[in-house]
């Protein structure tokens, strides 16, 4: 019986050496890359079963045939596979694939929404970018989508990532009006908003967002009308196209709500979508007296608090445009 069960265990002993031999060689089988030279980008479908997706990387010549990366997934921690856009390294091991899809690490695509758009460019732009799906929806107002750079994945709504700039722009609006400065002579955060779209349509120069801001609360503060071009435009467009000419008498004459040349006060609407930067001027002006701003020529802006002054400074920049 002793010599019976010394040959039983020696049996037992061999198989469990043939068993983890087994095991390892195939651990590293499925470590073993396939040589491929260059990034792959794979679709993982929603709902695709493990051995749908093992035909799909074998058909991509990314693993040497479907039962590795089958029996790959026998390994580690049993964790579901994520649909979605890869972007597969050079000579991934099968072992490596389960773990990409594991971890559910797509493709980050993105899409940039300048700022001072409105909110029909912005839609074009949305239905424009082919890694979206879907129709965007009904166009929001004016005013209320926050340009930015926005991540997304391969196939991810139109529709959510217009709710998306939507929260984004709600957010950033309540910032600006938290940190306003104390004696801001706005009522409430819609003008902000107002102000804030002006100020992204007169200025690009990040210095110079927070005077504008200044010129115009004093022109409201004094019962001036602001005279700003940008919302004279906006009247005749809506946003909907470029005007393409310079405005004329006729223009400045024009009755439309936007048209501040004729119109006191604030326009009745925002006319783009500001960024963060301009939002945050119209909330914390700069101190100053300026009640008139006209180009200086180099890109920039001259500022004057008299008419004086200001005549100077447009004779000044009509000496430097070109015949």
């Amino acid at each position: 019986m002793v010599r019976a069960l010394v040959r039983l265990l020696g049996v037992l002993f061999a198989l469990a050496l043939l068993a983890g031999g087994g095991a390892l060689y195939a651990f590293q089988q499925l470590s073993a890359p396939v040589e491929t030279e260059h990034e792959t980008t794979i679709v993982v479908p929603k709902g695709a079963s493990t051995e749908e997706i093992a035909k799909l990387l074998h058909d991509a010549k990314l693993v040497r045939a479907p039962w590795n990366f089958l029996l790959a997934t026998r390994f580690g921690a049993r964790r579901s596979l994520k649909a979605g856009e890869y972007l597969v390294p050079p000579s991934p091991s099968a072992l490596s694939l389960v773990e990409q899809l594991r971890e559910g690490k797509t493709v980050v695509h993105k899409l940039t929404i300048p700022e001072g758009l409105s909110v029909t460019q912005i839609f074009e732009l949305v239905k424009a970018e082919p890694a979206l799906s879907g129709d965007p929806g009904e166009a929001p107002p004016e005013g209320t989508l926050l340009p930015e750079t926005y991540n997304f994945s391969l196939n991810d709504s139109r529709a959510d990532l217009v709710q998306r700039m939507h929260r984004a722009a709600d957010a950033a609006l309540d910032e600006a009006w938290r940190n306003r400065a104390g004696d801001l002579a706005l009522t409430d955060k819609r003008q902000l908003l107002i102000l804030a779209s002006i100020i992204e349509k007169e200025t690009g120069i990040a210095a110079e967002r927070a005077k504008v801001a200044t010129v115009f609360l004093n022109r409201l503060k004094k019962s001036m009308r602001l005279q700003s071009d940008p919302t004279t435009i906006y009247g005749l467009t809506l946003g909907h196209q470029q005007l393409g000419r310079s405005l004329t008498r006729a223009d400045l004459d024009s009755d439309t709500a936007y048209n501040t040349y004729a119109k006191d006060g604030l326009p009745p609407a925002p006319i783009c979508n500001p960024g963060r930067a301009s939002l945050a001027a119209a909330g914390k002006p700069e101190p100053g007296t300026w009640l008139y701003f006209v180009a200086d020529g180099s890109g920039g802006h001259a500022f004057a608090s008299t008419l004086d002054e200001h005549n100077k400074n447009v004779a000044a920049w009509r000496a430097k445009r070109p015949n």
